[in-house]
């Protein structure tokens, strides 16, 4: 035995024969049961980083142990090569992009090849092929023909640099994660999927999945989000329009002494034209344009807004309610619009305080005030 681990001979000479061998070459095997272990695809940037073998060393050991149980185990590796992020690389590159991604696949699958993960390499795909995005097209399309697919005018996370959309979690303190310039909210044409039509068979599955811990699995119906409430159309003073909300609270509305609407909101800017608050209110939604509007970020935000200029009126007291568009108000949750009834709702309260709002009690817990 060598007295000192040498990896570049040792290592060469076993996956070598692995390779040769076809040890990790999967085949349909009905005496042995099947295991399909997938982790995420890596983008090809260039250059394996240790996340990637972090990541991938983990899901190795799985598939090793899964293998050594006698299970029939396909472990494939792919390629997250498509769309603007490798469009842009190559724009930064001056590179053609698929010459640019291809050779990046190259370089990191020698790379992740040099780590002898277990994969089966002649199950390897890239997203970028189009033997692979035919199929994405006509999922895609099945999809639309059902009504699982649907466009709608949304808001989003734009970087005017990159030239794409970013997930929350790719803005970081108000900036793209890429280049570093300024994120804003855009309004654009999207295509969604009607994923709420499947939301009882989540919820129901959330609590089949076998071993999975009670905050992942409280993690996952949170992010379901499915609420069971009421709409209450609040009429618009001087106007045939009316502002339709949802709440979870319904029995609160003759608490509600004010409504809050998201800045994204397409009546903030009709409802404050040829107002007094219009430059006020248009200055406000351009500064919270350029904020983190994510849920998270929005928890750590003073509660701040500012008055349109009009008035609704509530449909169960008559109270003549001020429209105000608030920073706390999400255009995606609900209907981008907030009852607000501070009496019984923390952050209502703070801004019903912060602005002199009316605040009505109309629950009373145990008879106590």
């Amino acid at each position: 035995m060598e007295p000192k681990y040498n990896p570049k001979a040792i290592e060469v000479k076993w996956q070598k024969y692995w390779a040769e061998s076809g040890l990790f070459k999967v085949t349909e095997d009905p005496d042995k049961e099947k295991y399909y272990l997938l982790e995420m695809f890596p983008y090809p940037s260039g250059k394996i980083h240790m996340g990637h073998v972090r990541n991938y060393t983990i899901g190795d050991v799985v598939g090793r142990y899964k293998r050594m149980r006698g299970f029939n185990v396909l472990h494939p590796m792919g390629w997250d090569a498509f769309g603007m992020p490798a469009e842009n690389a190559a724009i930064d590159n001056n590179t053609h992009p698929a010459k640019w991604t291809y050779e990046n696949i190259d370089a990191m699958r020698a790379q992740l090849k040099k780590l002898g993960f277990s994969y089966d390499w002649d199950r390897e795909i890239a997203t970028c092929t189009p033997e692979y995005y035919r199929w994405e097209q006509w999922l895609f399309l099945k999809m639309a023909e059902n009504g699982m697919a649907y466009r709608k005018e949304s808001f989003v996370n734009w970087c005017e640099t990159c030239q794409t959309v970013l997930a929350n979690e790719q803005v970081e303190q108000g900036l793209c994660w890429r280049c570093g310039e300024t994120v804003r909210q855009k309004k654009l044409w999207q295509w969604f999927f009607r994923i709420t039509d499947y939301a009882d068979d989540l919820l129901v599955h959330c609590d089949q999945l076998p071993g999975w811990p009670d905050k992942v699995t409280l993690m996952q119906k949170n992010w379901i989000g499915k609420s069971f409430g009421a709409e209450i159309r609040f009429a618009i003073e001087n106007s045939d329009e009316a502002i339709t909300v949802f709440t979870t609270r319904p029995d609160t509305l003759f608490g509600a002494t004010f409504m809050c609407l998201a800045p994204e909101h397409p009546l903030v800017t009709e409802l404050a034209g040829g107002t007094d608050q219009e430059s006020t209110v248009a200055e406000f939604v351009e500064r919270i344009a350029l904020q983190d509007r994510s849920a998270k970020a929005l928890e750590g935000y003073e509660k701040e807004g500012v008055f349109t200029g009009a008035y609704c009126v509530n449909p169960a007291s008559g109270r003549r309610m001020p429209i105000y568009t608030a920073n706390f108000a999400l255009m995606e949750y609900g209907t981008g619009a907030v009852m607000s009834v501070p009496a019984h709702d923390q952050r209502d309260f703070d801004f019903a305080k912060k602005y002199g709002l009316e605040i009505v009690v109309v629950v009373s817990p145990g008879g106590k005030a």
